[in-house]
Order: structure tokens, then C-alpha cells, then sequence
């Protein structure tokens, strides 16, 4: 996969599946806009560890909640560069809960960011790609989306949201050439995966048929590949890389 002199946005780009998903495109060649939220810390890691590779890389903070501060990143990379080929959706958080402590506010909190930042991102992206009659988008949601996942009502709504939006955009925006899908992971060692009971990953790994977690790299390069030009005649689809927890 070559993605020389493309322009690629990463919202949630200073951690977990974004950080591997930056590193695998600037190994290739792109100009990668690293969004990251707070952690100024974590997105200087993510560069040190682009350092010396084919690509280009440059952090921008973003709030993916705010309509504005996505117009903005998605600005900010069309002004260094004057165009976007792809944008690839990694911000989230994950919560662990059983419904009856699921408050208002969180539930909202976790569907600003999961949800309304993945639509307020594509929105910002697909106007310059209908400009140029291309682009690639790829929404990283989860497993839980397709399949649920008990104590994470807010979250297995969130990400099946995801799943939806991807495919009504994906027809929305063929006829301009542009292909939006989606990856689903199920259970990938970052720092997400800390908020799960240790017996409860005990019993996924049982039932997983790789029985194993699987790396951020591994999740990554399903990202990778849906937005490189090999997936070209691909859109309105979910990868899932789960190990084989869910077989369809």
C-alpha cells in the first residue's frame, strides 16, 4: 500500500489503534494530520515514533464533540496541504456500567464523543472530498456495535451508530467517488481495555477462537487498507477484527 503525498486525517491519533494506524501511514508515505484531544504528551510520543520515517506527520488539537473544533482540523490540514484524500475516525472512550448506573450525563458524554464526533468529523471531510470527487473515510467503532455487550449499553449504542452512519453515508456519497466503512475490533490491548473485569476478559479469551487479545497493529492496518487505494470498489462495509469471537 502506498500512500505517497496523501493527505490523511487521524482524529484520535495520540493513542491506542491511532497511534499504530499514524505510524502505518507515515511508514508508507503519507502526510498525516494527528488529531489528539488532551494529551499533548501522548500525541509528542505518536511524532517521536514517526520520526524518520517516508511521511509527514503534524499533531493538531481537536475536540471531535465540538462542530467547530472538527471544521477546524479538518481547515488546518487543507491549509498546509489544499486537500484531504482520507480520514480515518479513532477518537473514543469506553465506559463499564449496568444500565440503572448509567446516568444522563454520561450516557450523553459517551455518545458526544463516540457518535457525534464521528458525524461531526465526516461532515467536516466529505465537503472538500466532493470538491475533489474523491476520498476514502474509515470509522474504527467496535464489536459491541454489532453483537452488544452487557454494562455497555452507552457504548454498544454509540458504536452501532457508528456502523449505521457509515453505511447511509457510504450511499450518500458514492456517486463523488468517496468510500466510507468501517472497522469493528473487539478486544485489543490499549488502555480501553483496562475498564473491563479482569473476568470477563478471562472469559472472552475462552471464547475468542484465536484465544488471544489482539494488538493495536493488528486493528490498525484493517483502517490502513480501507483507506488506500487497494479498497477502491469497497464501501458501506465493516471489518471486523475481533480473532473470531463473532463469525458471520
Amino acid at each position: 500500500m502506498n500512500f505517497t503525498s496523501q493527505i490523511i486525517l487521524v482524529a484520535g491519533g495520540s493513542g491506542g489503534i491511532g497511534r499504530s494506524v499514524v505510524r502505518m501511514l507515515a511508514e508508507r508515505g503519507a502526510h498525516v494530520l494527528a488529531g489528539y484531544h488532551t494529551r499533548a504528551d501522548a500525541a509528542a510520543t505518536t511524532l517521536a515514533q514517526c520520526e524518520g520515517l517516508p511521511g509527514v506527520v503534524v499533531a493538531h488539537q481537536v475536540d471531535v464533540r465540538l462542530r467547530e473544533s472538527a471544521d477546524a482540523f479538518v481547515q488546518a490540514a487543507l491549509d498546509r496541504w489544499g486537500q484531504i484524500d482520507g480520514l480515518i475516525n479513532c477518537a473514543g472512550v469506553v465506559a463499564y456500567a449496568p444500565i440503572n448506573a448509567i446516568s444522563l450525563t454520561q450516557w450523553q458524554s459517551l455518545l458526544a464523543t463516540n457518535l457525534d464526533g464521528v458525524y461531526h468529523m465526516c461532515k467536516a471531510a466529505i465537503r472538500p472530498m466532493m470538491k475533489r470527487r474523491s476520498g476514502r473515510i474509515v470509522n474504527v467503532a467496535a464489536l459491541h456495535g454489532v453483537a452488544g455487550s452487557p454494562e455497555q449499553a452507552d457504548y454498544s449504542a454509540a458504536t452501532g451508530g457508528v456502523l449505521g452512519l457509515t453505511r447511509a453515508l457510504a450511499r450518500e456519497t458514492a456517486a463523488w467517488n468517496i468510500t466510507v466503512n468501517a472497522v469493528a475490533p473487539g478486544l485489543i490491548a490499549t488502555e480501553q481495555l483496562e475498564v473491563l473485569p479482569a473476568e470477563r476478559r478471562a472469559w472472552a479469551e475462552q471464547i475468542i477462537a484465536l484465544r488471544r487479545i489482539g494488538t493495536p497493529d493488528e486493528a490498525a492496518a484493517a483502517a490502513v487498507f480501507l483507506a488506500s487505494p487497494l479498497a477502491s470498489y469497497i464501501t458501506g462495509q465493516t471489518i471486523y477484527v475481533d480473532g473470531g469471537w463473532r463469525m458471520t
